[in-house]
């Protein structure tokens, strides 16, 4: 069964190594564009932004709606990021538990 599951839990982890760093480069994306940085009219950026938008703003948006508001700050990357971590090491101690 460890034959399966291991495997089963890298690509996960990786799978999670992922969601980080896309969640990494749309804060960063979201800064530029609103300091005047990069230009949404650029057809890369705009992609790219609507692309990681789509992806990552239902997740965001379920944890934006649990939290209370705290002015224009917003928290909810952060607490994505660490939940994606606690994930992350519940695979890693499964995976070894397995082995």
């Amino acid at each position: 069964m460890d034959v399966v599951l291991v495997p089963i839990f890298a690509i996960l982890q990786m799978a999670l190594g992922l969601l980080i760093w896309a969640l990494i480069i749309y804060v960063a994306l979201g800064w530029l564009i609103m300091f005047n940085v990069v230009n949404v009219q650029n057809a890369f950026v705009a992609m790219v932004n609507r692309l990681l938008g789509g992806v990552l703003e239902p997740i965001l948006a379920k944890i934006r709606s649990y939290m209370p508001t705290l002015g224009g700050l917003d928290l909810s990357p952060l607490v994505l990021i660490f939940g994606v971590y606690f994930i992350q090491m519940v695979l890693g101690r499964l995976a070894i538990k397995l082995m």
